[in-house]
């Protein structure tokens, strides 16, 4: 396969994936809340083709596919879903706090923008400690850039010269809320205030245009080990927390999501029929070491605490 064979490749295994997911969940298998990057995997891919094993990504709670794309193994992601103790985090974590530093994936939180300053506090303290071989990716959606530690984060890791690329995945909505309903600022205007690049890309559908503009913000972060900012619009094709859709609410016309799909190449039936089914063969044997590893008992309840 060529490069953008293997990205899409790579962006369909993911959508695969949490399509079992959503087939699972009903059973109450799945011991936690769900969000899904079903219609945004071509960012976790095309960014995450470009990072070192040693680049660490600071995901949201829309985490699954940072991690799978970043390395992270089916079976223990699976398990970990489950609260099963093979899992990630040996089932104590679950979906909306996933973390595997194994792979360069740091821990997801509930709270909107706050992994941000997380990286930027990580890359400081590798600053601190003169290393020069890892970035650090902040991975946000734009509803948390409405909070203060966005602004206070792009401020720090730009006064302090930080190798940290600030990744927003743009899909317009913070649950509900449109952006026309939230922010008065544009944001290219906003970031070039901090002296920070700034690159765009409209086509979030296309893991080979991901690919492209994330190599030179990535490559900027890394040569000048200061700041960049890449906003890539996406859409999300399924409901903000759980299993289902929710155009039947009535916030955003399905039009939108119809017209993002028809250009969305993961969707390619040729592309789907070449590789289903060694990839159902991979999620299979993942869903069976999850049902198969133990529960926890009474003794790992204070385990891992500190």
């Amino acid at each position: 396969m060529d490069q953008s064979q293997r990205l899409e490749y790579e962006a369909l295994r993911i959508r695969m994936v949490e399509e079992r997911i959503i087939e699972l969940y009903p059973s109450d298998l799945i011991q936690s809340p769900i969000h899904l990057s079903i219609g945004q995997e071509a960012v976790a891919v095309g960014v995450c083709a470009n990072l070192n094993p040693t680049d660490l990504v600071f995901i949201t709670y829309r985490g699954h596919a940072f991690y799978i794309a970043k390395g992270g193994k089916l079976p223990e992601l699976f398990a970990e879903l489950m609260g099963r103790r093979d899992g990630i985090s040996q089932g104590k974590a679950g979906s909306m706090h996933l973390a595997s530093p194994i792979y360069g994936v740091i821990g997801a939180s509930a709270v909107v923008a706050s992994t941000i300053s997380h990286a930027v506090g990580a890359a400081l303290a590798s600053k601190i400690k003169c290393e020069t071989d890892k970035i650090f990716v902040a991975n946000f959606g734009d509803g948390a850039m409405e909070q203060g530690a966005f602004y206070e984060s792009m401020n720090f890791a730009a006064l302090h010269k930080l190798p940290v690329l600030f990744l927003c995945e743009d899909n317009g909505l913070a649950v509900h809320s449109k952006k026309s309903e939230r922010q008065s600022f544009d944001l290219a205007t906003l970031v070039q205030a901090f002296n920070i690049p700034f690159y765009d890309l409209n086509e979030g559908f296309d893991p080979m245009k991901v690919f492209t503009v994330s190599k030179s913000a990535v490559g900027t972060v890394r040569s000048t080990q200061s700041p960049a900012f890449l906003r890539i619009k996406t859409m999300r094709y399924m409901e903000h927390v759980g299993p289902g859709e929710d155009l039947d609410i009535g916030f955003r016309p399905s039009g939108e999501i119809d017209r993002w799909k028809a250009k969305d190449p993961i969707s390619n039936k040729t592309l789907i029929s070449k590789h289903r089914d060694q990839i159902i063969l991979e999620i299979d044997a993942a869903v069976k070491f999850a049902l198969d590893s133990p529960l926890p008992t009474i003794e790992d309840l204070l385990t891992d605490v500190y």
